[in-house]
């Protein structure tokens, strides 16, 4: 794995940014540049800051660079037998750290083991003055106070370059195995509630409008266990079919029309919307395919189920991608922008029109 510092020229290229008043665009690899509002500004690049800092495998801490590869990460986490816990999907294979940090995006495990924010421990990141600034620890219990290190996981970049990750990882499971059943939308919903509160190995709940699809990861004789309490099919191949939902590769998202993310309350009856959909996170998250809606009508199905809805591919990305804010989060959100970044040159945009 390459190891490579180039923590000292991005401080000098932001600072000098920050003095000009000019914008600059974050880039990696440009795994996630379809995601969000489309930015502004000189594209400042990441990925040859990467490598891995320090690991420390018997304390489940690993510290990395920004512009590591994940491909790159997973491989050496598996090989001390474990791995990132949230699951994220890569979305192309060049995929960096940075980026998968920034976005904030989580897979099938999420609603089992925790978001991408909850593994975070600290950072180290450049903001919009180009100050260096560090933030959190790498332990699992760091310092007190405002936790601002997890504050840049979902920020997409608005508010400082992420240099460098401190991460909680956790053993790989024993074993896994999916099972799979046919179930109407309404009954794999109720089950899906109805599972999550029992003590099963549950790590991976998905439907796909036909049959339902319940992974179990964990010691052989507790899935063992469930499996036969649960009942239902043997998925062969099941890797791959998890990996297929995670990356988009399923045949559901081969479609060139919007695709949005609803991010609603798991026991939501099924939603009334034209268009295609599959549910993922065992119902907390459901995507929809279609272009025979407005974005408000999507937002307002997702709000009054107590949730937000976000345009994730495909549309108008100069326009409305993310759900509006209430004018008291907006306050917060822009109060935070202009700490971190008070001239307004990171990745102006790429979250809300306003900042």
């Amino acid at each position: 794995m390459a190891n490579h510092d180039s923590s000292a020229a991005l401080v000098q290229t932001i600072a000098e940014a920050a003095e000009k008043g000019r914008a600059l665009q974050m880039t990696g690899s440009g795994s996630k540049a379809f995601y969000g509002r489309q930015a502004t500004g000189d594209p400042i690049e990441v990925s040859p800051h990467c490598g891995v800092i320090n690991y420390e495998p018997r304390e489940l801490v690993i510290k990395v660079r920004a512009g590591t590869p994940m491909s790159q990460l997973e491989a050496l986490l598996a090989s001390e037998g474990q791995m990132l816990p949230f699951e994220p999907p890569h979305f192309g294979p060049n995929a960096t750290l940075g980026g998968t940090i920034a976005s904030g995006l989580s897979g099938p495990r999420r609603p089992y083991a925790g978001s991408a924010r909850d593994f975070v421990l600290g950072t180290t990141l450049i903001n919009g003055l180009g100050q260096r600034l560090r933030f959190g620890g790498e332990v699992m219990k760091n310092v007190a106070g405002y936790d601002l290190s997890r504050l840049m996981v979902g920020a997409m970049g608005t508010l400082g370059l992420l240099l460098d990750v401190s991460m909680k990882v956790l053993p790989l499971p024993e074993i896994e195995c999916t099972l799979v059943q046919e179930l109407s939308e309404a009954k794999a919903i109720l089950l899906m509630n109805q599972l999550a509160g029992m003590a099963l190995p549950l790590s991976a709940a998905s439907y796909d409008g036909l049959k339902l699809y319940l992974r179990l990861s964990g010691s052989e004789p507790g899935v063992t266990a469930a499996r036969s309490q649960l009942g239902g099919d043997l998925l062969e191949e099941d890797n791959a079919f998890w990996q297929k939902i995670r990356e988009h590769q399923h045949s559901f998202f081969n479609t060139d029309k919007p695709l949005w993310r609803l991010s609603i309350a798991p026991a939501a009856p099924p939603l009334a919307l034209p268009g295609k959909q599959l549910i993922d996170w065992g119902g907390a998250q459901r995507w929809l395919i279609s272009d025979q809606i407005p974005a408000a009508t999507v937002q307002q199905a997702a709000e009054a189920q107590g949730g937000h809805a976000q345009l994730f591919r495909g549309g108008d990305r100069l326009g409305v991608v993310n759900q509006p804010l209430s004018a008291d989060l907006m306050l917060i959100h822009q109060q935070l922008k202009q700490a971190f970044d008070p001239k307004g040159i990171l990745n102006p945009g790429r979250l809300y029109p306003e900042f």
